[in-house]
Parts: structure tokens; C-alpha cells; sequence
């Protein structure tokens, strides 16, 4: 009777461990020994009864190195935080019309009588420097304001402004390395010359706008255009 009881005993626990927990295995009672509590204080052992638990969950097998999300783990890399100033975009450059890009001093030639001030602000830019025009009695006649060749054509071009009306009047270009053979070449020799200070020569044509400062030794130090 005794043993009957202790055998019911533990099919209700084994009963309730697997409800308790449907992923549990069933129980295994091939050659094992359980130990129960007696009614008289000890314990009997009941043999051929295994009884098993359910465990703590299985772990998860880390990733092999070398498979991709350990690679894309590895890819994804934090940058890394930079002190300097941040980058600036670069500007594009500007678009000049195509008539200045082949001869920038030209261009401003047909510009006489039209442009004022704030439209040669306009394509130039801030003026680099600036000077009084002067008549032949010194008075004040107009402002001539220096800007640098955009195209790189020229060093540099001066634009003289009228005091009067504002309108430009004039046109400076200092070319870069120019000889007074390769302006014969250019436009011809039908000019008047007449000798300046220091050695030079003043030349201006008779069949087209534009006069010719030469130096002692035949380099050109501007063109002036009307």
C-alpha cells in the first residue's frame, strides 16, 4: 500500500511539471533513483524513477567570426570627431557673357557711354583701387576705378567714369606681355606718335578707337580705348 502511494505521488508531480512548462520533456524512468520524503521522518528511495525539472533557457550561439553581421558590425565604425572648422562647398565660378571671355577689354569698350559705376561693381566685383581723372589744367574730371581681369587676359582694366553724367568714357587695359611689333601686326601702323616723359611713346590710331603707350624698349604699358 505504502509503495502505492509513494508511486502516485510522484506521477502527480510528474503531471504537474509538465503543465507547468509544455516545452519540458517527458520524464525519463529508465534505471534512475528518486529520494522521497517518509511519513516517519526519513526518506525512501523509489527506484527506476527519474523525474527531470525544467532548466534554465538554452544559450544563444554567438555569431562565427567572419559571417556578415559580425562584418557589418565591423563596418559600421562611429567617425571620428574633428576640431576643425567644417568643410566649405566650393563656389562655382561665375558665368561671364561670351564676348568678355574672348577679350575682356573690348567688351568694356561697347560699354562705353552706357555702364555706370554699379554695373561694372556688378560684373567685376569691389573695385581693387582708385583715382581721380584729370584734365589738362588739373581739375577733377572723373573717377577711374582698377579691377582685375577676371579672364586673366589683361593684368588688370581701368574704367574712367565722367564727373558730369557718371557714364563710362574710357577704357584702360595693361596687358601682361604685349610689343608694340605685335600691335602693327594686329591692327596695323596707320597712327600719329608723339614722344612722352621717361622715354615713351604715345601712339594713337586713325582708323579705330584706341591709342598705344609703349616704354623705351617697345614693350606695351597699356591700351586705351574710347
Amino acid at each position: 500500500m505504502k509503495w502505492f502511494l509513494l508511486i502516485s505521488a510522484i506521477a502527480l508531480a510528474g503531471h504537474g511539471a509538465v503543465r507547468a512548462d509544455a516545452q519540458v520533456d517527458r520524464a525519463d524512468t529508465s534505471g534512475g533513483v528518486l529520494t522521497l520524503p517518509s511519513t516517519g521522518g526519513g526518506s525512501e528511495a523509489v527506484p527506476g524513477v527519474v523525474v527531470t525539472l525544467p532548466g534554465p533557457p538554452a544559450a544563444v550561439a554567438a555569431p562565427e567570426i567572419g559571417s556578415p553581421k559580425v562584418a557589418e558590425a565591423a563596418v559600421r565604425r562611429v567617425p571620428p570627431v574633428s576640431d576643425g572648422p567644417p568643410p566649405v562647398p566650393r563656389q562655382p565660378a561665375p558665368a561671364y557673357p561670351p564676348e568678355f571671355e574672348r577679350d575682356s577689354a573690348l567688351f568694356c569698350q561697347t560699354r562705353i557711354g552706357r555702364w555706370t559705376e554699379a554695373d561694372a561693381r556688378a560684373l567685376f566685383g569691389e573695385a581693387s583701387r582708385q583715382r581721380l581723372a584729370l584734365g589738362e589744367d588739373r581739375s577733377e574730371t572723373g573717377l577711374i576705378l582698377a579691377f582685375a581681369d577676371p579672364t586673366r587676359r589683361y593684368q588688370q582694366l581701368e574704367l574712367d567714369f565722367a564727373s558730369e553724367t557718371g557714364a563710362l568714357r574710357g577704357v584702360f587695359a595693361y596687358p601682361w606681355s604685349m610689343t608694340w611689333r605685335q600691335c602693327r601686326r594686329l591692327w596695323g601702323a596707320h597712327v600719329t606718335a608723339r614722344k612722352a616723359n621717361q622715354g615713351r611713346t604715345f601712339y594713337s590710331y586713325l582708323n579705330r578707337r584706341l591709342d598705344v603707350l609703349v616704354d623705351r624698349t617697345g614693350k606695351v604699358i597699356s591700351l586705351g580705348l574710347y
